[in-house]
């Protein structure tokens, strides 16, 4: 018996402006043509049709979004938030980040206030658009400033795993994940406590812990589209976020009716690492092993 019914995958964007194509949202409902949603606003309603439709029929579905959920562990703290780090942290990006149903969004100048609180200075988040105001730069440079002395990592554990991640504090330039973390948490945190189904809807794994729960009617998790063989299937001249969200849609469903998918949920974590994965830094799915970079001269 599968564990899922619908599995859908979603590629996001922090773009400023509605945008499709390249580089712009695509989210797949597995069995379905992928859908390009030119703003955050239409991505969201679409989203919350498609859970109120599956928890009408009584489907239980797994929602994955291509950006890390959480921070390097220490962050909460540096923030000097109270409570569970995972949930205060969604929490307090969730009461600043505005995003207007054009795509405009204020995720730079967040970068620079969280920055403002957790150093004084121009850490840990970088990267930023030419013409940023001055006001913006005093706390956000263009450039990684990292000190060899400060404790908090630049990388999750997930992202030392995977080679080619981006790590969370970077919010611009190419391969940049750090805005969609920004922009993509307030929506997440707002599907996940709908009023409809926030009884049955759970974060994998800050609530879940390494483990599906029986009582998650909706589960919702990070993945990495780029962590699987997608190229192979691309059609000829398709974009490639397209491809890569109708692929993994593919990958999670073969995966479940194989009965296998459950694995996906109790990865290997050390034991040492296992509560700052559950509790601040989250984990990516499908990830059950490192993948590392090639030395020079391997096959």
């Amino acid at each position: 018996m599968s564990l899922f019914d619908t599995y859908i995958i979603v590629d996001w964007s922090a773009s400023n402006v509605p945008k499709r194509g390249k580089d712009s949202i695509w989210a797949c409902r597995q069995g379905d043509a992928p859908i390009n949603l030119a703003t955050r606003s239409e991505a969201k309603s679409y989203l919350e049709a498609l859970l109120s439709d599956g928890i009408g029929k009584g489907e239980r579905i797994l929602v994955g979004f291509d950006f890390p959920f959480g921070y390097p562990a220490g962050f909460a703290k540096r923030l000097r938030l109270a409570g569970e780090p995972w949930r205060s942290t969604w929490k307090f990006i969730s009461d600043r980040i505005t995003d207007g149903p054009k795509n405009g969004n204020n995720r730079f100048e967040i970068g620079a206030q969280l920055n403002e609180r957790v150093s004084g200075g121009r850490f840990p988040f970088w990267g930023c658009p030419p013409k940023t105001p001055e006001e913006v730069l005093k706390f956000l440079g263009p450039r990684r400033n990292h000190p060899d002395s400060e404790p908090l990592r630049e990388r999750r554990l997930i992202d030392q795993w995977m080679v080619g991640a981006q790590p969370c504090w970077k919010l611009a330039y190419t391969g940049s994940v750090g805005s969609q973390v920004l922009t993509g948490i307030p929506v997440v945190r707002a599907l996940r406590d709908d009023k409809r189904w926030e009884h049955c809807a759970r974060v994998w794994p800050f609530e879940t812990g390494l483990t599906l729960p029986a009582e998650a009617r909706i589960v919702f998790a990070e993945v990495w589209p780029s962590w699987w063989k997608w190229k192979e299937t691309r059609e000829e001249g398709e974009i490639a976020d397209r491809a890569q969200v109708r692929h993994v849609a593919g990958v999670f469903a073969q995966r479940d009716r194989e009965g296998q998918l459950d694995a996906w949920f109790t990865p290997p974590v050390p034991s040492e690492c296992i509560n700052d994965v559950v509790s601040e830094e989250a984990w990516t799915l499908g990830v059950v092993a490192p993948r590392l970079r090639k030395a020079r001269g391997t096959a």
